[in-house]
């Protein structure tokens, strides 16, 4: 790989974050949407994408007639391919979300089975509530992704005294034992109480869990989604809960942001939490440190962490 030159920061702070500049490179801010300061455009050979940018607001890179590179700041990367084209590489921020996503996952699968949410809901017409949860010691437990934050939820299940079942993309055995195949999911799907999804969103995984699985999950099962949320059929979701046969907890939607109108917000067992899963303060200090090692690379012309290929 040739050396990079000319680097954009979405924003004054991220750029000061990373402190004095590898030799060779220089930086401009632009946030895609507007014009880039303190350089030109067509100059920009990696742009760094502002966080959780919507894919619609970033329509702007294409003015950047020379770019070689996009660098997201999330792990997920579903679209941005399709914005550079096919002569532009991307590279993620894969690692730098995994703590904080992880704790999120684990979190919100027990506050679903505790009936935190209905709880809060109770404080708030000081109502006096208790009652019989199934709190998550015991439940069966599926991870759906296998990758950095599937492991890290792995690792921080292991106190909570599970019975855990994980499922990637091809059936094998690892150091913490057996992987199912993801398509084997619908057999196992009678035996998963809690089905926490953090795949990537591709075509492969697209309404992965459609009304066939949801259907075949047991009564009281809970949907933690922490993945995408298209990797979850939307409509038929809301059908299961609006029976009330299971739970959800999700930090992704389909659509996102969720319309004020949609039903899921009315659902009390539904839990909704506007995707922050990586959002945390321990974000800024590891998307620096990410950022720092990645310009390292760009001014040498190596490979720099967390390429990744488009999915067909």
């Amino acid at each position: 790989m040739k050396p990079y030159s000319v680097v954009s920061f979405p924003s004054n702070e991220l750029l000061e974050a990373v402190g004095p500049l590898p030799g060779g490179l220089r930086a401009g801010v632009w946030d895609i949407a507007g014009d880039p300061i303190g350089v030109e455009l067509d100059e920009i050979d990696v742009a760094i994408f502002p966080y959780m940018a919507n894919i619609s607001t970033l329509k702007g890179i294409g003015r950047a007639r020379n770019l070689k590179l996009a660098q997201t700041q999330t792990t997920g990367f579903d679209g941005v391919h399709d914005l550079v084209g096919p002569d532009v590489a991307v590279a993620t921020a894969a690692g730098v979300h995994a703590a904080a996503t992880a704790e999120l996952a684990v979190g919100l699968a027990i506050a679903s089975l505790r009936g935190i949410g209905e709880s809060v809901r109770d404080q708030a017409e000081g109502r006096w509530n208790p009652q019989r949860w199934p709190g998550l010691a015991d439940r069966r437990v599926a991870i759906v992704g296998v990758g950095g934050i599937g492991e890290e939820i792995r690792k921080r299940l292991e106190p909570f005294e599970v019975e855990l079942s994980r499922f990637g993309t091809r059936a094998r055995t690892d150091a913490h034992g057996e992987i199912h195949a993801i398509d084997e999911l619908p057999k196992h799907a009678k035996d998963i109480e809690v089905l926490i999804l953090i795949v990537p969103h591709n075509p492969s995984t697209h309404h992965l869990v459609d009304a066939e699985l949801l259907a075949a999950l047991p009564d009281g099962a809970v949907v933690v989604n922490v993945a995408r949320g298209p990797v979850v059929d939307t409509d038929a979701l809301v059908a299961e809960l609006k029976t009330g046969r299971l739970r959800c907890a999700s930090d992704v939607f389909d659509p996102e942001p969720l319309p004020a109108d949609h039903p899921i917000w009315q659902l009390p067992n539904a839990l909704v939490v506007p995707h922050n899963g990586g959002n945390t303060e321990a974000f800024l200090p590891r998307m620096t440190a990410l950022l720092k090692r990645q310009l390292v690379a760009w001014a040498q012309g190596t490979e720099p962490e967390n390429l990744v290929r488009k999915q067909e």
